[in-house]
């Protein structure tokens, strides 16, 4: 019996990648990096007061790039990869202690739900008006 077959049918193991051109790939990794981008901006400056925008935008093209690649294993195995990915580049971009970097991870993943929350809201609701 394979061991990750009770994985995938968890994880959606058969959940096949966005087909789409070259121009569709880098739209959602354009897209996704500036969402990236301004939610751990919007963290650090929670948490840090004043840091350069630039530092979170170094983050969030590894970020997005991780995303794309990883797209087709499912929620249970992209999330807790890209939160471990996600702490260690900001232990490192950001230069904190352990403590520290941990609470800015915390906050970037709560602004980023809150914010993709709210836009997936309005875009269902946009979705159902009528005309």
């Amino acid at each position: 019996m394979d061991p990750f077959a009770a994985l995938a049918q968890v994880t959606g193991g058969d959940i096949e990648p966005a087909t789409g051109g070259v121009l569709a790939y880098l739209g959602t990794f354009l897209v996704t990096t500036l969402f990236y981008g301004i939610t751990l901006h919007i963290a650090a400056r929670y948490v840090l007061e004043y840091v350069s925008i630039k530092r979170a935008f170094t983050v969030a093209p590894v970020l997005a790039a991780v995303l794309l690649l990883l797209q087709q294993w499912g929620p249970l195995i992209v999330v807790p990869f890209t939160v471990t990915l996600a702490y260690a580049l900001i232990l490192v971009v950001y230069d904190l202690s352990y403590k520290l970097a941990a609470l800015v991870a915390l906050i970037y993943y709560t602004v980023a739900v809150i914010v993709g929350f709210t836009i997936f809201n309005i875009w269902f609701l946009l979705g159902t008006a009528p005309g």
